[in-house]
């Protein structure tokens, strides 16, 4: 066999390798999607999904349900960031020794961690004021689940490297 038959057979390999590349980009399915735009609540996964499954809502108990979310993510964002705030300001009481303020400002965190408890205890509420009478039953299943979903999950704690502390 001749360098030239080689190299020729070579570069028909890779012409058709890159054939069936550009074939497989072109041809695959889209995103179900756009990225820039979230789906409806209704084929969300996690526990939205899991809540609107679990007690049978309908459309407009869907939509009902939206709203809360809404309210509720708005509600935590704010405590979150309110939390995040008081930890750096904690943190910086480290400079200066001051427990005093650093007793204040763990006391304000644990007022902040009791009202993010309250508003998802009142979240709940909200979701079970939607449901029909007829749900009530699901309602009260779903509640014995709660604990288990939003429990941390067990195993090993993630490493964390000293360098990212």
């Amino acid at each position: 066999m001749t360098k030239l038959k080689l190299l020729s057979i070579a570069v028909i390999g890779l012409i058709l390798i890159n054939l069936v590349l550009l074939t497989f980009l072109f041809l695959r399915k889209p995103p179900p999607h756009p990225p820039d735009r979230q789906p409806p609540l209704s084929e969300r996964r996690g526990p939205a999904e899991m809540i609107i499954k679990e007690l049978h809502f309908d459309k407009d108990q869907v939509s009902q349900y939206e709203k809360l979310i809404d309210v509720h993510k708005n509600t935590i964002k704010e405590l979150d960031d309110s939390i995040r705030i008081t930890k750096n300001d904690l943190y910086k009481t480290l400079e200066n020794d001051n427990t005093s303020e650093k007793d204040s400002l763990v006391n304000r965190l644990s007022n902040l961690q009791k009202q993010i408890e309250t508003v998802h205890y009142d979240h709940f509420a909200d979701i079970k004021k939607i449901c029909r009478p007829d749900q009530i039953n699901y309602f009260n299943e779903l509640i014995s689940k709660l604990a288990e979903f939003f429990s941390p999950k067990k195993g090993p704690p993630p490493h964390k490297d000293p360098k990212d502390l």
